[in-house]
């Protein structure tokens, strides 16, 4: 995941506290991988022969740790969830490529990482095996080509998570695994004891009160639960720059932050049709339209590119709204109207999708401004909330003109531009630890 703190985000001369935070951090890794022992080839095969687990029991106890303290942050509101990088899963190149690991890890004795911890105490194996590594990545990189396909799309399921595979709550599934750990705690000092022949009365016994800790952490995370869509929404907020007149007759930009539902009432996020029109052909940005309308509307009339997610598919599709990584991309919801558009807003907004705006009185709005000499799109009068206003021939979908309508006819269209990026970090995915 990205680093959790925002002070510590920008790398730069101006905060030169990232710097030091970063090292100790990186400090700290290498510290206890080499007092785990991690710098000892031997200790590392040794677990592939079941007379030596420390690296199982090691690498579990990070990730229990790392898991319950994350999922209690984020029970508790401290971290949002949708905010932390999930790698996304390749299943068949996943499975190939632990595979190969797995095998260099036996000759080796190594992994990538545990190889750098070696090498910096001038083990000659450990540099070896790094020297291999750079060997292996420029080979990769001279052969990627020949199947970059294979391995980005074979088994691609995106951001997936256990709670996502079995359907349960998250408080659930962090009980789960910790109790998984536990138990494979238990037997690997069991396989010590009988393979190892390793005397499992002097492991300490200070180890039994982490064990205690982890559970009654676990629990809590199960028992406070996860924050709920509208609880999200109501910590969530828009930062805007606004243009100030200055005494001096100087105009100052100043950022102010609004809470989600205050941009959504002063209408800061509705955008005109003109400015979605003209944001389509903006170089600077990756528009995505989400027509959040019913399959049977959109194919009576859309506009050009939009994807038609409806409304109560919505949430099942965050997590691929997500893992769009152009810092630039800017979505724009619409319905018939505005409500239903309003209320998909609210829940992507409550997930922390950014650059989200509405499109102003939706595709009823849309066709009134660029439709209105179409001969073939009637208007007809309709009370209801959220209905096209319009009759249509056939459904054509984007077939009508009207749906990208012609740049050069419209070149000098007028607005007020209210589109401003929020741009999101880059996200990384780290190495074997």
């Amino acid at each position: 995941m990205n680093f959790p703190l925002l002070a510590f985000q920008n790398v730069s001369a101006a905060n030169p506290w990232t710097y030091l935070v970063f090292g100790l951090i990186g400090f700290a890794f290498g510290f206890t991988l080499e007092m785990s022992g991690f710098g000892n080839s031997r200790k590392l095969a040794a677990q592939f022969y079941f007379t030596e687990l420390t690296v199982l029991k090691v690498m579990f106890t990070a990730v229990i740790t790392a898991m319950v303290l994350t999922f209690g942050a984020i029970s508790l509101g401290l971290l949002d969830y949708s905010q932390v990088w999930v790698n996304p899963t390749y299943l068949w190149s996943g499975i190939l490529g632990g595979l190969i690991m797995g095998v260099g890890f036996i000759v080796g004795g190594f992994c990538p990482t545990t190889s750098l911890a070696s090498a910096s105490t001038g083990k000659i194996d450990g540099m070896m095996f790094m020297l291999g590594g750079f060997v292996g990545a420029f080979l990769f990189g001279e052969t990627e080509q020949y199947f970059t396909d294979w391995y980005n799309n074979a088994g691609y399921f995106g951001r997936v998570t256990l709670m996502d595979v079995f359907g349960l709550p998250t408080g659930i599934v962090v009980l789960m695994v910790v109790f998984m750990a536990l138990f494979m705690f238990w037997g690997s000092e069991q396989l010590e004891r009988i393979i190892g022949k390793k005397d499992m009365s002097r492991e300490p016994k200070l180890r039994l009160y982490g064990v205690g800790a982890i559970i009654v952490l676990a629990l809590a995370v199960v028992a406070i639960g996860m924050p709920s869509t509208e609880q999200k929404y109501e910590n969530a907020t828009i930062l805007r720059t606004i243009p100030e007149l200055q005494a001096d007759g100087t105009v100052k930009d100043l950022q102010v932050t609004y809470t989600a539902e205050e941009a959504l009432e002063q209408r800061l996020i509705q955008i005109t049709p003109e400015e979605l029109f003209k944001a389509r052909y903006d170089q600077g940005i990756i528009l995505i339209l989400l027509d959040v309308r019913s399959e049977a509307d959109y194919n009576l009339f859309h506009l050009r590119g939009a994807l038609n997610i409806p409304a109560e598919q919505l949430k099942s599709r965050i997590p691929d709204l997500l893992a769009v990584a152009a810092p630039n991309a800017v979505y724009v919801v619409m319905g018939n109207d505005e409500s239903l558009a309003t209320q998909a807003w609210r829940l992507l907004t409550a997930e922390s999708v950014p650059n989200v705006y509405i499109l102003e009185g939706g595709v009823n709005h849309w066709i009134t401004v660029f439709g209105h000499t179409d001969p073939e799109i009637k208007p007809v009068s309709s009370g209801l909330d959220d209905q096209l206003k319009f009759l249509f021939p056939a459904a054509l979908g984007d077939r009508y003109e009207c749906s990208d309508p012609d740049p050069i006819e419209n070149e000098h269209i007028e607005f007020v531009p209210k589109i401003q990026l929020q741009l999101k970090r880059d996200k990384s995915s780290g190495g074997c630890g």
